[in-house]
């Protein structure tokens, strides 16, 4: 409970008005303030309107009635604004200030229901009735009165500084209307709450609404005061800690243990020293060890500054020593630790040149992007040896934690540096190779977004002054040679892919897969299966066979498995005691594998008219795809299937309505059109599809359905198609490509804007494919129905 608040009016004025009439009152409008009988409150006006009222009463020596307004905000209040219900108060002193301020003191008398306003003066005046208190009669009232008093005392029991006259007062009080209303005043209700209070005439009602407003505040006193006792426990609590700490302090003073310590704090100070530390590092730390000396064993402060000291300690803040790179070893160890990326290898090499003849300078940050197991992480460790650097890899797949990069701040129990100065504290290196893997699958979330912590990383106008966010100190990363990883280029933020230079690693070709089989794969899988060489003996043709007919992938990953589960088999044999090498061929590893997994399904699909073969590209590599249409009597609408995106929907509008501007040409009745619906499916259904690449493919199908004629099975297409029936361009034509061969398709008709990429495919993939190059989806037409 507290004092009343008190209302304040802006403005002044005044002046002689008419005659009042006997039986009206001066209304002087209050804000935030409730005035109930037998209460005394000093009130404050500065309207003019008010103040001619106030003036006009006290020259009159009439009383007034005190009204509260509904909205405090309004400064020139009507009838309206006025709530009806308000005190007939006694003007007891008017005081005018210095300052030019209007005070009174008023009484409350009795309640007062205005029920007209008199017009015609300059300040409001009524017309009502007044409330007379009801006689306090009947059990019930006696009861909720003695209740209402326990309330008010308890309530003075659990506040502070209770001024004595006011707890006299209630005490001295039998009227029970008197103490509703005395409750009223001093508890800080809001006024909207008091003004249902002064309209409450009837004696139950008002104890019932103040009894209410008081056990509310009664639970919020009671809470606080249990929470003030927990927090003076708390506060006993440390005091007796402290306590404690000094009489185990003067324990080990007596017995000589005082010292236990210090043996290791020199230690640590004389590492501080040898750990050549930048100037403003090395003031943070010795900082931090002067705080260290000072505090006590046993205290919790104690552990955290230790185990901050001793990271700071293990960092390597030495300039690195200069490292010659020799050209022709990196040469060898890429040609030995990966076959055939020819391009890729080329470009780490020109990298490695740049930072043997310029070892201070920015070099570039690569990113290695491409589909999973196609060696990705492996190059980096290539890199690093090539250098003859340490290697480290920062796994960034699925971090959602800005803190994760740049470490939690020491306030936090159990805080640690981010990933990036953990790897550097690992690797113990400052120049050494840190790889971040996975950079494409980073996410964001409450606690802020990793890639926008990651600019600061990868950018080397910044990267000097590298600040964690736990050793709060700067730390060069310029030496470190950054290396990240990728799937899918598309998820990683613009700004971030800015700052890294891209090379893409596209999908091994089956002869790829043969001699990284043969070279990496098989001995490995010995080594992990406990096998020798002469052991075992798989030849070419078994290897081709688990290429072909058990993995699809753009990798080596599911090969490598495959592979190790026939070398199992042997090792059964060989741990049963069956002596003598052991050969793998076709029969052992379809009997050992089951039936083959992947077939082709080119030339049973492509059997009958309405089937084209399309190139798709994938994020783990290409793939080939079937557009399937059927025709069914109906009205020619256009039903699509295989959960086909928006772009791909519009590619078979736009094939359909190509195919019905050239019917003429296609020797495809028109008719056709109006009374058959039209179904174009593609396979794999549970797999979403989308992309413009599919234009031809959707337009080969359509023609082939109209005019009964099939689509030669060796032959795949790709490529977007524009309403004139031109061919346009589409990315991802290395890998679709590669498919395409790798399912045994002979042709493949592609935009001929896109003979740019001819280059990039393998040599072995060219000279297995005929090579058709289309401006226009005639040609197309041409090339791939038969007759």
């Amino acid at each position: 409970m507290t004092p009343p608040d008190v209302a304040t009016d802006t403005g002044a004025g005044g002046g002689t008005v008419k005659p009042l009439p006997s039986d009206a009152f001066i209304v002087v409008p209050v804000r935030n303030t409730v005035l109930f009988p037998e209460v005394v409150l000093p009130i404050t006006v500065g309207r003019p309107s008010s103040v001619a009222a106030v003036q006009q009463a006290v020259r009159e020596q009439r009383q007034v009635v005190l009204v509260l307004q509904r909205d405090p905000e309004n400064n020139q209040p009507g009838p309206d604004d006025l709530y009806r219900v308000g005190t007939v108060a006694n003007v007891l002193r008017y005081v005018t200030s210095p300052e030019g301020g209007h005070h009174l003191v008023c009484q409350g008398v009795q309640r007062f229901r205005i029920d007209s306003f008199v017009e015609g003066y300059p300040f409001l005046l009524a017309r009502g009735l007044h409330l007379a208190e009801p006689a306090p009669t009947g059990a019930e009232i006696e009861a909720r009165f003695l209740v209402l008093r326990d309330q008010v005392r308890e309530v003075f029991d659990l506040l502070p500084q209770v001024p004595p006259e006011l707890r006299q007062t209630v005490e001295a009080t039998t009227s029970p209307g008197l103490l509703a209303d005395l409750a009223a005043t001093y508890l800080d209700a809001t006024p909207p709450e008091k003004q249902e209070q002064l309209d409450a005439v009837d004696l139950v009602p008002r104890l019932d609404k103040i009894s209410k407003l008081l056990a509310h505040r009664l639970e919020v006193l009671r809470l606080s005061a249990e929470i003030g006792k927990q927090t003076k426990a708390s506060l006993d609590t440390r005091q007796r800690e402290v306590l404690l700490r000094e009489q185990m302090a003067a324990i080990q003073r007596e017995l000589g243990e005082e010292g236990t310590n210090k043996q290791e704090l020199v230690d640590l100070e004389k590492a501080i020293g040898a750990a050549k530390m930048p100037p403003e590092v090395e003031a943070a730390a010795r900082k931090e060890l002067r705080r260290l000396q000072r505090t006590p064993e046993a205290a919790s402060e104690y552990s955290m500054i230790r185990t901050y000291l001793d990271i700071l300690v293990e960092l390597p803040w030495a300039p690195p020593e200069h490292k010659d790179i020799d050209i022709a070893e990196a040469r060898r160890i890429l040609d030995a630790d990966h076959f055939g990326l020819e391009k890729i290898k080329q470009r780490i090499v020109e990298y490695l040149a740049v930072r043997k003849l310029a070892p201070e300078g920015k070099a570039p940050i690569l990113c290695l992007a491409g589909p999973p197991g196609v060696g990705k992480t492996s190059l980096g460790q290539s890199i690093a040896r090539a250098m003859g650097r340490k290697f480290v890899r920062v796994s960034l797949g699925g971090v959602h934690d800005e803190a994760e990069i740049r470490g939690h701040r020491r306030t936090y129990v159990g805080a640690m540096p981010g990933n990036i100065i953990q790897g550097i504290r690992k690797a113990g290196a400052r120049d050494c190779v840190m790889m971040l893997d996975e950079i494409d699958k980073m996410g964001s979330g409450v606690h802020g977004d990793p890639a926008a912590a990651m600019l600061e990383v990868l950018d080397p106008e910044q990267n000097a002054t590298f600040r964690d966010n736990y050793l709060d100190v700067p730390f060069d990363l310029s030496r470190v040679v950054f290396i990240t990883t990728a799937n899918m280029l598309e998820t990683i933020p613009g700004p971030l892919r800015d700052r890294m230079e891209i090379i893409s690693l596209s999908s091994y070709t089956a002869g790829e897969k043969l001699q990284i089989a043969k070279r990496y794969l098989v001995r490995r899988q010995l080594e992990a299966n406990g096998l020798k060489p002469e052991q075992v003996e798989i030849d070419d043709a078994a290897l081709k066979r688990i290429i072909e007919s058990y993995t699809r992938e753009a990798g080596v990953r599911s090969l490598e498995r495959e592979i190790g589960r026939v070398l199992r088999h042997i090792a059964v044999e060989v741990a049963e005691g069956v002596t003598g090498p052991k050969r793998v061929d076709e029969a052992l590893v379809e009997k050992v594998l089951g039936a083959p997994r992947f077939e082709n399904e080119v030339a049973m699909r492509s059997a009958v008219p309405g089937v084209a073969t399309g190139l798709a590209w994938t994020p783990v590599g290409g793939d080939i795809l079937f557009i399937e249409a059927t025709r069914t009597p109906g009205g020619g609408k256009l039903l699509l299937t295989g959960q086909l995106g928006e772009v791909m929907r519009e590619s078979a509008q736009a094939a359909l309505s190509l195919v019905k501007s050239m019917a003429g040409t296609l020797k495809i009745d028109p008719a056709m059109f109006d009374k058959n619906d039209i179904h174009v499916h593609v396979p794999a259904g549970a797999t979403p599809k989308d992309g413009p690449s599919a234009g031809v493919a959707m337009f080969i199908a359509l023609t082939s359905l109209l005019t009964g004629r099939t689509v030669r099975s060796d032959t795949a297409m790709t490529g977007e198609i524009s309403l004139r029936g031109l061919v346009l361009p589409v990315g991802g034509i290395k890998e679709k490509v590669v498919a395409a061969a790798g399912a045994g398709i002979k042709r493949v008709l592609l935009p001929a804007r896109n003979r740019r990429d001819y280059d990039d495919i393998p040599e072995e993939v060219r000279k297995s494919l005929e090579f058709v190059w289309l401006e226009r989806v005639e040609e197309a037409a041409a090339q791939a129905l038969q007759d």
